[in-house]
């Protein structure tokens, strides 16, 4: 006879139910072991444990270690000038198991081609003049990105990471364009990325076509912080990947390699 199931202890062994049924499995037909696996799943809903186990198994493992989201800002204005400089510089480092931040990289850029920022790129991003003045350059920035990678374990072979953007903009466009003017050096970890809108429209099955605010919308997500600023952006890019990995969705890089 099978002593009555207690679950009063906080915690619970998440391995119990396979271990009864490896138990009970020699001693009872296989219509009397279904009946009893139903009992403890409904007894572990009962205290609370049905939800989590569910979303642990909804929960699918992700290809990459962890995700790297990234939003720059950058000068603008009305008719837009040439070139544009990135003046925000923020990273969130998601990890791709729990889909949580780990930690944050977060930088204001000088800007040197037009050092000072037009009322219009004030206005969309609320970056003022005096949060880029006397900031690093870009270069600066750059050496700073990777000490911060390494300090990460982010720059080890056996440690898959990836960028993550709102649009193919950044990475393909911004960064290496601003580079190119500047004589600087592109690192290969900038080279590979996924687009989010592409990866939220293979998961949604439609186009997000006012980017974040659309893909917020379509998930029943609240828009977090400012619109254009890239930090909040970024933030709000994690929550959606949180969101949508936890309907069972894997991430794969989109863009096509350099």
């Amino acid at each position: 006879m099978i002593a009555p199931l207690h679950t009063g202890a906080a915690k619970f062994p998440q391995n119990l139910l396979s271990r009864s049924r490896q138990a009970v499995s020699p001693l009872f037909p296989a219509g009397v072991l279904k009946g009893f696996s139903s009992i403890i799943s409904r007894k572990l809903a009962s205290h609370g444990f049905g939800a989590s186990m569910a979303a642990m198994s909804s929960f699918p493992p992700q290809r990459y270690h962890y995700f790297l989201v990234l939003d720059f800002e950058a000068t603008c204005d009305k008719p837009q000038i040439h070139p544009q400089e990135i003046i925000e510089f923020p990273i969130l480092k998601l990890n791709g198991r729990t889909m949580e931040i780990e930690s944050t990289f977060h930088m204001y850029v000088q800007p040197v081609v037009h050092p000072q920022l037009t009322p219009f790129c004030t206005e969309l991003t609320g970056i003022i003049q005096g949060m880029v003045d006397g900031q690093p350059s870009l270069q600066q920035v750059l050496e700073r990105v990777d000490e911060w990678m390494a300090k990460e374990g982010l720059l080890d072979p056996s440690v898959k990471s990836i960028f993550v953007t709102c649009g193919d903009w950044d990475l393909k466009v911004m960064l290496p364009g601003q580079c190119q003017y500047l004589g600087l050096p592109v690192a290969d970890y900038f080279k590979q990325w996924i687009n989010l809108k592409k990866a939220y429209s293979f998961a949604m099955g439609s186009w997000p076509k006012n980017g974040l605010l659309d893909m917020n919308k379509g998930l029943n997500l609240q828009h977090i912080g400012r619109p254009h600023s890239g930090i909040d952006d970024c933030k709000n890019i994690a929550n959606i990947m949180k969101t949508l990995a936890h309907r069972g969705f894997i991430f794969k890089q989109t863009s096509k390699p350099f």
